[in-house]
């Protein structure tokens, strides 16, 4: 008598195990790489890679060059750092995050502002000066939208104005002295200082905003005879919306990432200048504030506790540096003016 063989398992049955087992392993992979990509790059040396860029593209290093290869450096970091640029993605994990996107872009704004400057203040003796070619690209090339996927997509413009400065940089340092000019000057510095000031005031206002804060109308403070185009409440509620607290911090992180490293680089550059005004002491401790402010995070979120209150509110605390580091700054900014 024969044995009777035992039913198969459906072809559908194992289809659909098989497809719920690719799903499950998606998923993994995408959060894996999520995790993986959420990583704030580590701080480097300006002068080591000013010296590297140098002995790499076989030009002096002059006045300039620190400063001009960290601006390279920093902006291509932006774009090679883990997981690549991540703000214009489409697909997961990419579309998916939203911190490091923040953080890009605030590494973004300042590196706009400085590659501005370059083009208008650093690379020019004075206002009748020819503006140098390559400069004169860069900066609306740096301008481009940050999240534009379709080409020439973020990624690519943001290349061209690296290649840009590159070649600034190698004509910064060839023995021609009428090719390119880095001018370390008091008032460049000074102009470019108060853009940054404006940049790290706005950043410590939405920073603060996060618990909701009542703000008097000081707009016209000052100035008797001022005038605005629309009446404006003389007392403001202002609150971050809840799903931007991350975003307004995050982007906080990459805007003194980067202007770390370009004071860094002003320290070396601007040495004169700055021992001249008797302000390297105030450098340095915009340095110092900028550095604690780049502490390691080790929340698994963003906490946005009351003042006082039990948990903490990382915003804040981010606040406090910012605004210590901008005061700091108006502060440099005066001793420079001075004569």
């Amino acid at each position: 008598m024969n044995t009777p063989l035992p039913p198969l398992e459906p072809k559908r049955s194992l289809l659909w195990r098989g497809i719920g087992l690719a799903l499950a392993a998606l998923v993994l992979l995408v959060l894996v790489l999520m995790w993986w990509w959420d990583h704030e790059p580590a701080r480097f040396d300006a002068s080591q890679r000013a010296e590297a860029h140098a002995s790499r593209h076989k030009h002096r290093q002059v006045t300039g060059t620190i400063m001009t290869s960290t601006l390279i450096e920093v902006a291509d970091t932006m774009l090679h750092k883990r997981g690549g640029y991540l703000s214009n993605d489409v697909f997961p994990p990419g579309v998916l995050m939203d911190n490091m996107p923040n953080w890009e872009f605030g590494v973004l704004v300042q590196v706009r502002d400085l590659a501005k400057a370059y083009r208008n203040e650093f690379s020019r003796s004075q206002t009748q000066s020819t503006e140098d070619k390559d400069l004169q690209e860069a900066d609306p090339l740096f301008s481009f939208s940050n999240d534009r996927w379709i080409l020439p997509s973020a990624e690519r413009q943001y290349g061209k104005a690296i290649d840009k400065l590159e070649g600034y940089l190698t004509r910064l340092g060839d023995d021609d002295d009428t090719n390119a000019q880095f001018y370390a000057r008091a008032d460049n510095l000074a102009d470019w200082l108060s853009v940054v000031e404006g940049r790290l005031g706005d950043l410590s206002q939405r920073l603060s905003a996060s618990v909701g804060q009542t703000r008097v109308d000081t707009d016209l403070g000052g100035d008797p005879n001022a005038t605005q185009s629309k009446p404006a409440p003389e007392l403001r509620e202002i609150k971050t919306p809840w799903l931007e607290i991350d975003d307004v911090f995050y982007e906080a992180r990459g805007q003194t990432w980067a202007l770390w490293h370009f004071l860094k680089a002003v320290e070396r550059d601007f040495d004169p200048v700055l021992r001249d005004k008797n302000a390297l002491v105030s450098l340095r401790q915009i340095i110092r504030e900028l550095e604690e402010a780049q502490t390691n995070v080790w929340s698994p979120m963003i906490l946005n506790g009351s003042q006082f209150g039990f948990f903490a509110n990382h915003s804040l605390v981010m606040a406090n540096y910012v605004s210590r580091a901008n005061a700091s700054i108006i502060d440099l900014r005066k001793l420079l003016d001075r004569g």
